[in-house]
């Protein structure tokens, strides 16, 4: 008889009652206890959730909490209730770690959405199986189910077992490392950049030993890694060298700090902010808003403009050409005004107006001033200046020069004729 019959069967029994009773004075405690410890959390943690109680504690709690009781009381007399309170909360627990350790690591990506989906409807199929007493014949059958890998034979329960170990280990590594991403990196590194090489770093090296452990545990031979690992070399050297390139290229660009997110660059003629650093690739953002995908080996073999190294100002331009008879000093005192008219003009360093070109066109000058943010308005900035320098011009009676053009004259065909 499963836990499921016995509970039925227990159902008309008055100490069903008392153990109804426990199971919610188990849930209040766990409840209290959870509600304590949460108060000074930060908010949408792992353990506490967005409401403290929708966190992963309150369950594990629950499940503590309900299986101490539950020893103490077999020593009297069966607890049906409790028991199938148990796999309910492991259920629980398990869908609770999974769901929140997604939704910190890859708070955007669907696909974490499919897998916690996924699952959702493996744990409750298991505790399902686990309730009704299923599980150990679902597993014998799937046990007699084999095949043969080399010289290897392996069975469906096997791979569904090495399936769920890696699971939990990934797990349970990606929530090790956003905690000491949140807890230690974050308050001991302040530079962005270095923070995301560490935190990369950390978790390839945390996902790496909990595989081998994985491995191990379910019995493989780690020896035959090594047959693997000149293989995987011999790849890297031949079919996978620009692969391998963006990513040292990326540990490099991140550790030597040249390019960092948040600076403003130009690369093969595209020009932007960086907005982050992979290990293959950075993304780079133009002012219209449109994203580039630029692969880390480029960074480090073309020529790239790092216009925010030293500062985030950026050197704007504007040019005017006036008649010669126009008074030099006039004409440079009205550009200088006129851009300082602007409010995303910089007084400091001063706007300066150079006379570049004397030609028969006219006087050609050139209007240099500093914005703060390349991405705050470079159009804006120029449009700005360009009007204020005209109606500038235009008060002071200084005429812009016109373009040279020139005339052809052709004679009637009847003249060329006669």
């Amino acid at each position: 008889m499963n836990a499921f019959e016995e509970l039925l069967t227990d159902l008309q029994s008055p100490l069903i009652l008392a153990e109804l009773l426990v199971l919610c004075a188990c849930l209040g405690l766990a409840w209290l206890m959870t509600w304590a410890m949460g108060r000074g959390a930060e908010r949408q943690s792992i353990l506490f959730g967005r409401r403290t109680f929708d966190g992963l504690l309150f369950p594990l709690l629950s499940l503590v909490l309900v299986y101490a009781v539950k020893l103490h009381w077999l020593k009297v007399q069966h607890a049906p209730l409790l028991t199938l309170a148990i796999p309910i909360f492991s259920s629980l627990a398990v869908l609770r770690l999974t769901a929140r350790v997604l939704s910190v690591v890859f708070p955007l990506s669907k696909g974490a959405r499919a897998v916690e989906r996924g699952v959702f409807w493996l744990v409750w199929g298991m505790a399902v199986l686990w309730i009704t007493g299923l599980a150990e014949t679902v597993g014998n059958e799937l046990d007699t189910i084999q095949f043969v890998v080399g010289k290897t034979r392996f069975s469906v329960l096997h791979v569904m077992e090495v399936v769920c170990s890696c699971s939990v280990v990934l797990i349970l590594t990606l929530w090790l490392s956003a905690t000491l991403e949140q807890r230690l990196l974050n308050r001991t590194i302040s530079d962005l950049s270095m923070r995301k090489v560490a935190t990369n770093s950390l978790r390839a090296l945390l996902l790496m030993m909990g595989t081998l452990m994985v491995l191990s545990l379910v019995g493989v031979d780690l020896t035959a890694l090594s047959v693997l690992g000149g293989a995987l070399g011999v790849g890297l050297g031949f079919g996978l060298q620009k692969l391998a390139a963006n990513y040292v290229s990326g540990f490099v660009i991140l550790l030597e700090r040249s390019l960092r997110i948040g600076d403003y660059v130009k690369v093969d003629g595209f020009e932007g902010r960086i907005t982050d650093i992979k290990t293959r690739y950075t993304l780079i953002q133009a002012g219209n808003g449109s994203e580039s995908v630029v692969p880390n080996e480029l960074l480090m073999t073309a020529r790239v403009e790092n216009l925010s190294l030293q500062s985030s100002n950026l050197l704007l331009n504007c040019v005017f050409t006036v008649g010669l008879t126009s008074d030099v000093a006039q004409v440079q005192s009205l550009l200088v005004n006129a851009a300082l008219s602007s409010e995303l003009v910089l007084p400091n360093p001063a706007p300066s107006a150079m006379l570049v070109e004397v030609a028969p066109q006219g006087l050609r000058f050139q209007l240099n001033f500093w914005i703060e943010d390349a991405t705050k308005g470079q159009m804006l900035a120029r449009s700005q200046v360009n009007i204020a320098a005209l109606k500038a011009l235009s008060q002071a009676h200084v005429s812009l020069a016109s373009a040279a053009q020139e005339v052809f004259v052709r004679q009637p065909l009847v003249n060329s004729l006669s």
